[in-house]
């Protein structure tokens, strides 16, 4: 209060005293007198920015696309765990890691006696014991940094996530909406870790009532897959309506019927994504590695060969590939759902009203064409379905290859990309928020 008073009886008597010349030279006197004491920021003098306009609001635009880009370099290192996780798959290294440590494991072993005993440790479990007990040391290595890449590449996800969370938490980025999102996909990372050594546990518990091949569970897979592709596509789709502006489309009758045809695409792009892993659980893709025909029949035999019937659709794996291949049955009539499901009504006219991803893709790129939209929906949509032709083509050649890894390893990267384009689709589509 003495120093505002000061400060207000120099400026009058400055003002007082003369002409703009003096009054300036005080002034400037004044401001080296309060900066010496501490107190140099006068707005009106110093001239700081005094209206409310100037003043920096957090969150902002330039928040949301730093917010945006962090969410899809993040979504970027989920596809990579995928992909790596996939490749693992393939090469069989999965159940290498019989223990599961959050930061003991992060270093592999260093000296011959470690990794002597760590191929001990393996050697007790059925996948040893069942398909490679000839393995040697070396070949055991391989495996094992296959499945330690894919643990330390999920411990690099976690940490992308949670630690800007904290940070941009601190600063002020996220709105209200945005903390609740960024809580859920932290949470997802964590439980998807989790998911992942219940998974692991599946393959190494002994069953001597089967003489299968030591896998893991198809369940436990598919879950696992299908919570990594749920933080994917949360991460992408709240990354790119942070990064791309709605746009302000006439909400016509159309239009509506176009966004619903790109979410029901959408979401028979992941079932059949998510079905792949069930085709991987069971290694369904060496069963009938003949296409358009499965061997040859349209419908194989043993479709429906366990019993109850539903357990075709998730332990079969002539059932598995089937369903890989035609993905969703789609009838007019819900009864016909019902009857579909029983063997004694298993007939040709029930597959010739099956829909496929690439069948709904294509009917969705036609019936946008007919429509006028923005330049990037329509690329998007494009892209979205010369994709789909390009993830059919590779599937069929893996298939009639019986499964090379790099092939089967670019056709999983494929579903991810293709699931990738819908997002963007429904992206462009979406409404502008009020």
């Amino acid at each position: 209060m003495l120093l505002a008073s000061i400060r207000t009886t120099l400026l009058n008597g400055c003002r007082r005293a003369g002409g703009g010349g003096s009054q300036h030279s005080n002034g400037a006197q004044l401001r080296q007198w309060l900066a010496r004491r501490g107190h140099s920021t006068i707005t009106a003098e110093a001239g700081a920015p005094s209206s409310p306009s100037a003043v920096v609001n957090v969150p902002n635009s330039a928040t949301n696309r730093i917010v945006g880009r962090w969410l899809l370099g993040c979504s970027g290192l989920v596809v990579g765990a995928i992909v790596l996780g996939g490749v693992t798959r393939l090469t069989e290294s999965g159940l290498s890691m019989v223990d599961w440590h959050l930061v003991r494991e992060m270093k592999p072993p260093q000296s011959q006696a470690e990794w002597e005993a760590e191929f001990s440790k393996y050697q007790q479990f059925p996948e040893f014991k069942i398909m490679n007990h000839n393995m040697t040391l070396p070949e055991f290595k391989f495996i094992f940094y296959m499945e330690w890449g894919h643990r330390m590449w999920g411990r690099l996800v976690g940490l992308a996530y949670i630690l800007p969370t904290v940070y941009f938490w601190r600063k002020g980025y996220f709105t209200h909406s945005m903390k609740g999102k960024v809580l859920g996909l932290c949470g997802f990372v964590f439980f998807q870790g989790l998911l992942g050594w219940y998974m692991v546990k599946s393959g190494l518990e002994e069953k001597p009532e089967s003489h299968d091949i030591p896998r893991v569970s198809q369940y436990r897979l598919s879950a696992h897959l299908g919570s990594a592709l749920l933080l994917y596509c949360a991460s992408l789709w709240t990354g790119l309506t942070l990064l791309l502006p709605a746009h302000k489309l006439a909400e016509t009758k159309r239009l509506m019927q176009l966004r619903r045809f790109a979410k029901g695409t959408g979401g028979l792009v992941f079932l059949t994504a998510l079905s792949g892993a069930f085709v991987a659980g069971l290694d369904a893709g060496l069963v009938y590695n003949s296409f358009p025909k499965m061997g040859e029949r349209w419908v194989p035999d043993d479709l429906l060969a366990f019993s109850p019937t539903l357990k075709n659709f998730f332990e079969n794996p002539t059932t598995v590939q089937f369903d890989h291949r035609i993905l969703v049955c789609h009838t007019t009539h819900m009864e016909n759902i019902k009857s579909a499901c029983l063997p004694n009504k298993m007939s040709s006219s029930l597959f010739l009203q099956a829909i496929s991803s690439l069948t709904a893709i294509t009917g969705l790129y036609l019936f946008s064409r007919r429509m006028v939209l923005p330049r990037r929906a329509k690329l998007a949509i494009s892209l979205l379905t010369a994709m789909a032709y390009g993830q059919v083509a590779l599937g069929i050649s893996t298939l009639l290859l019986y499964v090379p890894t790099p092939l089967a390893a670019t056709h999983q990267s494929g579903s991810v990309a293709l699931l990738s384009l819908a997002i963007w689709v429904l992206a462009e589509l979406r409404k502008v928020p009020k």
